[in-house]
């Protein structure tokens, strides 16, 4: 073969070579070299932008829903620049706000959005047993809302609450909730409430049941301390409501009277209030702080049992002795009085 003609092949093929390479580069630079043009083009903005504007995204929101929302937001230029870039990346967005700049380039806004740590939210974790009163002071010192926000809410938003509901006391369900910026008062109520709505509908309790086993978990939850002991104290109340004998929890009686002690005075167990079992029969009128999902079981799912009393003896572990006869009862009651005197600081 000529030599000149075996040159001319060698060019050919690397010349080959560097367009299929020039193809595969442009092909996984599209993005790249797009923003360059529409930079160039005057369809994007260029750089990292500047002063600050909060994006929300929310769930089920689509690329083209988040495109748009840029565009209104002054975060990029144009619609069409950012969609395609969308178009060509595939992201997956998750919920939430961001914090994004104005005037950013098509590139850095959406790589933004992909960036976990640029998500705001509030987290806040709700434990078991808590009243509404402090879970609206928890919600406010996360969040930054007043507390008068979430009692108006309570009391006047169209937060969910059942008709037959006394408040929102036993409705927003005690767990870890990631809430924007945006969000309100009534909005953050809505949601813990939607939420204790989807326990009660695991467990099955239709609407007309729901302010009954609410109250009766409530009650349980703070009773109760260790969890097989939930089911028996649930047992110990229902058998009681059935012997027409009035529940006498301490727990109710303090709730009454805005108080947060584990005893209750002569004057507490007196007051003529719908929360006090010492005088009314059957539960209280609603109920008395936020149960979990294993004092809901236990007030639909009681163990089995004869017991009409229970008294806690060692309030530190939370150790608690079930009895049938009031005699048996007594000295359980004997038992918790020595502990008590061991152990002054417990009230």
């Amino acid at each position: 073969m000529p030599k000149n003609v075996f040159l001319r092949r060698r060019r050919l093929v690397a010349i080959s070579g560097l367009l299929i390479l020039v193809v595969i580069l442009g092909v996984a630079n599209r993005s790249f070299i797009r923003s360059s043009f529409d930079q160039l083009a005057g369809n994007d903005y260029q750089g990292a932008g500047y002063s600050s504007v909060l994006v929300e995204i929310n769930p089920g929101d689509t690329g083209e829903d988040v495109a748009n929302s840029l565009v209104e937001m002054g975060v990029v230029k144009n619609f069409r620049t950012i969609y395609k870039l969308i178009l060509d990346s595939n992201p997956k967005f998750y919920p939430g706000s961001y914090r994004l700049k104005l005037h950013m380039s098509s590139r850095a806004a959406l790589d933004a959005l992909l960036d976990p740590n640029a998500s705001i939210t509030s987290r806040i974790t709700i434990k078991e047993g808590l009243r509404a009163s402090i879970i609206f002071d928890l919600l406010s010192k996360k969040t930054g809302l007043p507390v008068s926000d979430f009692q108006s809410a309570a009391k006047h938003g169209q937060i969910g609450l059942p008709a037959d509901a006394v408040s929102v006391e036993g409705y927003l369900f005690p767990a870890t909730y990631t809430f924007s910026p945006k969000s309100t008062a009534e909005k953050i109520l809505q949601t813990m409430v939607l939420r204790m709505q989807e326990e009660l509908d695991k467990f099955g309790v239709s609407n007309a049941d729901r302010n009954r086993v609410l109250t009766l978990a409530s009650v349980i939850q703070k009773e109760a301390r260790l969890e097989p002991d939930f089911y028996k104290v649930s047992r110990v109340f229902l058998n009681r409501i059935k012997a027409g004998m009035h529940l006498q929890s301490d727990a109710t009686v303090s709730y009454g009277v805005n108080g947060n002690t584990v005893n209750t005075t002569v004057a507490d167990r007196a007051n003529n209030n719908g929360y006090n079992t010492y005088l009314h029969e059957g539960l209280p009128i609603g109920p008395i702080s936020a149960p979990g999902a294993i004092a809901i079981d236990a007030a639909l799912h009681p163990a089995a049992g004869s017991w009409l009393y229970f008294c806690a003896i060692n309030l530190e572990t939370g150790e608690t002795v079930f009895s049938t006869t009031f005699a048996e009862h007594e000295k359980a009651v004997a038992i918790w009085r020595a502990w008590m005197k061991e152990h002054p600081g417990y009230e």
